[in-house]
């Protein structure tokens, strides 16, 4: 029987995807494809090991979580340093919620684009030596 393997692409609709697609490139450091496609490659993610995965949810229809956007659906992106990254896009005026929650998974904090969509940001634990 066939069965999935993981999550194979996030996608979402944008008012003007070229320069969405930008302010994530400039704001997040990552880098688009020749397709103009962003591809996490997990062999290559970062500069330290971590424990990192991918995670397929549901919430319920009525649930705060993805507050303040309007969206339907909210995307969970890896970090190598949380606080870095969280400073990084509050010194260029990005809406940072100022919450981080710690858990044994790791810590997540959220920050907002400039489309309204509320992105979780995840620093999975260090792996062990």
């Amino acid at each position: 029987m066939a069965r999935v393997l993981g999550v194979g692409g996030v996608f979402f609709k944008s008012r003007d995807p070229e320069k969405l697609k930008a302010w994530y490139v400039e704001n997040l450091g990552i880098e688009l494809d020749d397709e103009g496609y962003i591809i996490f490659k997990w062999s290559e993610l970062g500069r330290i090991r971590l424990r990192a995965y991918t995670l397929w949810g549901l919430f319920p229809e009525d649930t705060k979580y993805f507050e303040p956007s309007k969206a339907s659906a909210m995307v969970n992106l890896v970090v190598d340093d949380l606080d870095e990254m969280l400073e990084s896009l509050r010194s260029k005026g990005v809406q940072i919620d100022d919450h981080i929650e710690e858990y044994q998974e790791g810590r997540f904090g959220w920050f907002i684009d400039p489309e309204g969509n509320k992105i979780e940001l995840w620093e999975p634990p260090r792996e062990e030596r």
